[in-house]
């Protein structure tokens, strides 16, 4: 595509959206929009928060498509990883002037995470096309906030292009956030995975934000053909990665359950051709800690020994985790996506660590409790309670936070 890859761009008709049968496949906000609902942008000058992710189903991207159309976008903003996604997780992402389309982009992550007055200057619609991943400290979430928030200060609509979770629309697991918790990787009361897509989403913030009387005016355009059962292997859809360290769906199904880890001083495999389906540190004994873990009884995933040493890669990771030191480690495969509970899963890793290494394990503490979205998570775990006794005390936070989110469900 013109903004991402060279290719050449025709005006796209209605039917050449799609490059298969629209019956067999999932449709996404962006293609219904382009094909059903362009009378919205006609006349307006648009801003889009977009990434390498923001593709239609020919692979050309959604700028590229709308500039064909002759649609007026004034400016770009960007989310953490950059706007093509090749920034590593907690870089600061820069603004510039693309040299393609002459757009200004905007960062959203650095300084600013919220677009200012002064990048909505001119702009009298906001389009936000990102694909999420169904994680609560994945910031997509809290950049969807901060947009919707934004757009409402500023009394510009924005529509949101819908698209699946890709863990499914009924995994909802996890310590619910508390508010002494918030921070950008916890933007609101959500379970680690809340089970929503990022229009359900929208709907949730944009009532709170109502509430504080700032009124947005959100418009989503809903997904076709897709069921709350269905994951991302389901969907018919190539995986695009997130972001550099989401290569593969198998890695954003598992990354909710190890990201904890980040907040711990176990490599999370960061470093490694397979983030987050490897963990490890020079200390562990992976057949000890694999053993311990299956007769825990985890299901869907089948666990190996693996020795890695973890490198600095550029635009993936800045000074791993025992950068250059050799790490006995665990590799992770899903053997069954349906019954895998990565958050349980991540639990069960921790708490086998934990129970291994009681001198040798560390917690980051802010860091661990901002990922789980409280201090009692850690606290249970140091206080010797099992996974089922954790997982147990979240059950009546979680069963809130459905009556919640019933209201907002979309499918």
């Amino acid at each position: 595509m013109k903004f991402y890859f060279t290719i050449i761009i025709s005006i796209l008709s209605l039917s050449g959206v799609s490059c298969q049968n629209n019956n067999d496949r999932v449709q996404f906000g962006n293609e219904i929009l382009i094909k059903d609902h362009l009378d919205l942008l006609s006349g307006k000058k648009i801003g889009m928060i977009v990434n390498q992710t923001s593709v239609l189903p020919n692979n050309i991207h959604i700028v590229d498509t709308l500039l064909s159309l002759g649609l007026n976008i004034v400016a770009l903003f960007s989310p953490e990883h950059g706007i093509r996604g090749n920034v590593s997780a907690g870089s600061e992402v820069k603004s510039f002037v693309d040299d393609q389309t002459g757009l200004p982009v905007y960062s959203l992550y650095g300084k600013t995470k919220k677009p200012t007055a002064k990048m909505l200057t001119d702009i009298d619609l906001l389009l936000f096309d990102l694909q999420d991943i169904g994680a609560r400290f994945y910031t997509f979430n809290s950049t969807l906030y901060y947009s919707i928030e934004a757009a409402a200060e500023n009394q510009i609509p924005i529509i949101i292009l819908d698209r699946p979770n890709p863990l499914n629309g009924e995994l909802v697991s996890g310590p619910v956030l508390i508010s002494e918790y918030r921070s950008f990787i916890g933007i609101r009361r959500l379970p680690v995975t809340h089970g929503t897509t990022i229009g359900e989403l929208a709907q949730l913030f944009e009532d709170e934000l109502d509430a504080t009387g700032k009124h947005p005016n959100v418009r989503i355009i809903t997904l076709k053909g897709w069921n709350r059962k269905n994951n991302w292997n389901e969907i018919n859809r190539e995986w695009i990665p997130t972001s550099p360290n989401i290569p593969t769906f198998e890695t954003a199904l598992v990354y909710p359950g190890i990201c904890f880890l980040e907040g711990t001083n176990i490599s999370e495999g960061r470093g490694t051709e397979q983030p987050f389906l490897t963990f490890g540190a020079p200390f562990i004994n992976s057949n000890k800690v694999i053993q311990l873990l299956e007769s825990n009884g985890i299901k869907g995933v089948k666990l190996q020994p693996k020795i890695f040493t973890p490198v600095d890669i550029k635009g993936k990771a800045l000074n791993p985790k025992y950068e250059g030191k050799k790490c006995n480690g665990i590799s992770i495969e899903i053997t069954d996506d349906k019954i895998f509970n990565p958050v349980c899963f991540g639990l069960n890793v921790v708490y086998v660590l934990l129970k291994l290494y009681p001198h040798k394990f560390k917690f980051i503490d802010n860091h661990f409790d901002l990922l789980a979205g409280t201090d009692q998570f850690r606290k249970d775990l140091i206080s010797g309670k099992t996974p089922d006794e954790i997982i147990t005390s979240w059950e009546d936070e979680i069963e809130k936070f459905k009556i919640e989110r019933n209201k907002y469900l979309l499918y």
